[in-house]
């Protein structure tokens, strides 16, 4: 499979986030100026760990989804499947993870919306259990 899935080059190995990752991730970061934007490419399967965007003021994430299938889920919430053309807004605080469908390649955009002091929580990884039986509009907390 060509994994030069969109516009936006896949980028190197995400050896720098991996102990926040299950399976591989790969990153291009596309901007480091005025707003931060990352190409990030997860293998089929890869997700990365429960996590929250922290800030005083803003901040939080935008994920523009490029290619290929993936989740999003919010602590006690559904998951989402995602596809290409979907957009989501992550606000500060919320406890979340995205990553890829156990059968496809999975590529989006993230985008750090500029805030005051912002900073990011790791958390726990997915559980592989939780991972292997998401279904979509099904809680995996209550």
């Amino acid at each position: 499979m060509d994994k030069e899935m969109s516009v936006f080059s896949m980028g190197k190995t995400n050896d720098a986030y991996a102990a926040y990752f299950v399976g591989q991730s790969y990153l291009n970061m596309l901007s480091l100026e005025q707003v931060v934007v990352g190409n990030v490419t997860f293998e089929p399967g890869c997700r990365n760990n429960w996590h929250i965007h922290h800030a005083d003021k803003g901040g939080g994430q935008l994920l523009l989804v490029t290619a290929g299938e993936g989740w999003y889920q919010e602590w006690g919430e559904p998951p989402r499947r995602l596809r290409p053309g979907d957009v989501v807004h992550i606000p500060a605080e919320v406890k979340h993870w995205h990553g890829a469908a156990a059968d496809s390649w999975f590529q989006h955009l993230a985008i750090e919306v500029p805030g005051e002091n912002c900073k990011n929580e790791w958390c726990e990884p997915v559980s592989e259990e939780a991972y292997l039986s998401l279904k979509e509009g099904e809680k995996e907390h209550e």
